[in-house]
């Protein structure tokens, strides 16, 4: 371990990686604390720059953007109360009263320093227990395979959704956009329609460019008028803002924060949008005080930021060990992976194990350069937030134009960015959640190709999907998800319909 460790350091101590973190970290922060943009759109944009470089260093600049992007949204969330990203939603609710109060370089410092924290957590535990489960993941065969696809899914619809039914309509788009193009094993082109431009299918990063960054930039075209609020730039900060005694005071909540971000990172689909309001109430909850909370109390902002960092390591989990995106970034990342030929899967450790610690260790050091960053820049970030609508909008519409084109050189990837913003605008005014979306199109192959390899293998039996434990245990389990998930949004409106009454 300490060996592949320090081969991993090796791999990335050279000017160029270093410079490339240096960069990723620093557009990630940038794009997090715009609101409207994110960590997801940032790495959408670089993905298509990494196609030339080496694997370690595409990799190396992807992870800065990552963990720059989850963290900068701490920054429009404490100064403007508008969460730069998903992750940051509950930073807001003692943030922006704790930066009201005068004390905003204080709301700030204690955001940067337990969101370094809590990615150090998260990444400890990634690279310690990364490794466990490939080894258990490769005795994994078709069956097993193919029910943790469909688990997958499963939690993605009844943890992310207000409604469990709109979240697996959700889901069963993303199946059905993935099934456009040469089916699996065989090749027979379906859902083409004639139009030979679909035979191979929506590439996926058109896909993700579209449903994440075009449909963001119709919403806020639309919002033509509305003021952008006042950023509050004048505070000063001494260190990081708070005692050691308040550090010491705030280890539980600390720790009980990190162990929800990694635990919900690991669940694929779900990722920080979820378990920063999971911490945040959980820390609400054991507090002596929960009244104080939503007034400017520095319990909320650590719980929030130490649990969404947290889930970087833990989405990375799923990602390495099973080729499972934890969350939509690590979906981009996945596409970056396996745009260097690399398939995320237990054979990756044995196969490329330098590489698989050297992203770790990438990791680390755009961790430790994101608390650097934003320790030092933070003014210069807040001022970035008050850049006019009508300047930003159509510089991110051409990157996106210019990142969907360079894919495979052909306007057809255009035309499919244009595509998928629209129905994605479309899905979310009507209540549908995007993540099952994304997370159908990616999982949709391998659930198809397990399932019909299964059926190959048993002769059309589906008896070995119920018989293998390990799959009956995980369609048991999606079974009884979405049970209780049905129940509670049945029981919610029934007790909506006896409050109307």
């Amino acid at each position: 371990m300490l060996s592949l460790i320090s081969t991993g350091f090796a791999e990335v101590f050279n000017p160029l990686c270093i410079a490339l973190i240096a960069g990723g970290v620093l557009l990630g922060i940038i794009f997090g604390s715009i609101p409207g943009l994110s960590a997801t759109m940032a790495v959408a944009l670089c993905l298509p720059m990494t196609y030339g470089m080496e694997p370690i260093s595409g990799m190396a600049l992807l992870m800065g953007l990552y963990i720059g992007g989850i963290s900068g949204g701490l920054v429009a969330a404490i100064l403007l109360r508008i969460p730069g990203t998903p992750a940051s939603v509950a930073t807001c609710f003692d943030g922006y009263p704790l930066a009201a109060k005068g004390q905003a370089g204080k709301a700030l410092g204690v955001g940067i320093f337990f969101s370094f924290l809590g990615t150090l957590l998260g990444l400890a535990v990634l690279m310690f227990i990364a490794p466990s489960l490939a080894r258990v993941a490769l005795k994994f065969s078709y069956y097993e395979y193919f029910a943790v696809g469909i688990f997958s899914i499963s939690m993605m619809a009844s943890l992310i959704s207000g409604s469990v039914v709109k979240g697996l309509v959700s889901g069963a788009v993303g199946l059905a956009f993935a099934m456009v193009g040469s089916a699996p094993i065989d090749g027979i082109p379906r859902l083409t329609f004639g139009f030979h431009a679909l035979d191979a299918g929506f590439d996926i990063l058109p896909v993700l460019i579209g449903l994440f960054a075009i449909s963001e930039i119709i919403k806020a075209a639309k919002q033509k008028g509305v003021p952008q609020g006042k950023v509050l730039q004048d505070f000063k900060i001494r260190g990081f803002g708070f005692s050691f005694a308040e550090f010491k005071s705030q280890i539980g909540n600390l720790f009980r924060s990190a162990a929800i971000g990694i635990g919900i990172g690991i669940l694929p689909g779900i990722g920080g949008g979820t378990s920063n309001i999971l911490a945040y109430t959980a820390a609400k909850n054991q507090s002596k005080t929960p009244e104080k909370f939503g007034t400017g109390v520095i319990d909320g902002i650590v719980a929030s930021e130490t649990s969404n960092n947290a889930s970087i390591g833990g989405a990375l989990v799923p990602l390495m060990t099973l080729g499972i995106p934890g969350d939509t970034v690590t979906a981009m990342l996945l596409g970056g992976l396996m745009i260097h030929g690399l398939n995320p899967g237990p054979l990756l450790f044995q196969n490329n194990g330098p590489l698989v610690y050297g992203i770790f260790a990438a990791c680390l050091i755009a961790n430790v350069l994101m608390l650097v960053m934003e320790y030092l820049g933070i003014k210069v970030f807040a001022r970035v937030l008050t850049v006019p609508k009508h300047i930003l909008l159509p510089i991110i519409m051409v990157l996106c134009v210019v990142g969907a084109f360079g894919v495979n050189n052909r306007l057809f990837d255009v035309w499919a960015v244009l595509f998928f913003g629209i129905v994605a605008y479309l899905l979310e005014k009507g209540g549908f959640p995007l993540p099952p979306i994304i997370l159908g199109f990616i999982l949709g192959p391998m659930i198809e190709t397990n399932l019909r390899r299964g059926l190959m293998q048993s002769e059309g039996s589906i008896v070995p999907f119920f018989t293998h434990p390990i799959s009956l245990v995980f369609l048991l389990i999606t079974a009884a998800v979405i049970v209780l998930a049905v129940r509670k949004e049945l029981r919610a409106r029934h007790k909506e319909k006896a409050n109307d009454r």
